[in-house]
């Protein structure tokens, strides 16, 4: 009997290792605009841009803890969009992307909505 007990507990140890190992460590926030992302920190912890216009809404944000990886989007009033773009420097690519420090950026203009990223170490 003691043989099957530490069988088992051998086993659910094992599963539990294995399963931490391939499953990552990802969360999905959403905030429904930028008092609210100013409350969570989330601009100190690096999930999200330091830039976003104050009239951002909408604003979604997906983070890997374990590979440093940050997605997101957001929506912007048509007013802020002129001095958000003032911070983007243009990487003259041919997917039109733009960059803010250590993020990446894809501005839709007509429908004013932005997708991000972070640059990783793979990236850089």
């Amino acid at each position: 009997m003691k043989k099957i007990i530490i069988g088992m507990l051998v086993m659910a140890v094992s599963l539990f290792l294995l399963l931490s190992y391939f499953v990552e460590d990802v969360q999905i926030n959403k905030y429904k605009d930028m008092a609210i992302v100013q409350e969570e920190q989330t601009i100190e912890h690096g999930w999200i841009p330091g830039i976003l216009p104050k009239s951002a809404y909408d604003i979604v944000e997906t983070h890997n803890i374990d590979t440093n990886t940050v997605f997101g989007t957001f929506k912007y009033k048509e007013h802020d969009e002129v001095s958000f773009m003032q911070h983007l420097t243009d990487l003259n690519d041919d997917n039109q992307t733009m960059q803010w420090g250590r993020f990446l950026f894809r501005v839709n203009k007509e429908e004013n909505y932005v997708k991000f990223r972070n640059k990783t170490n793979k990236g850089q």
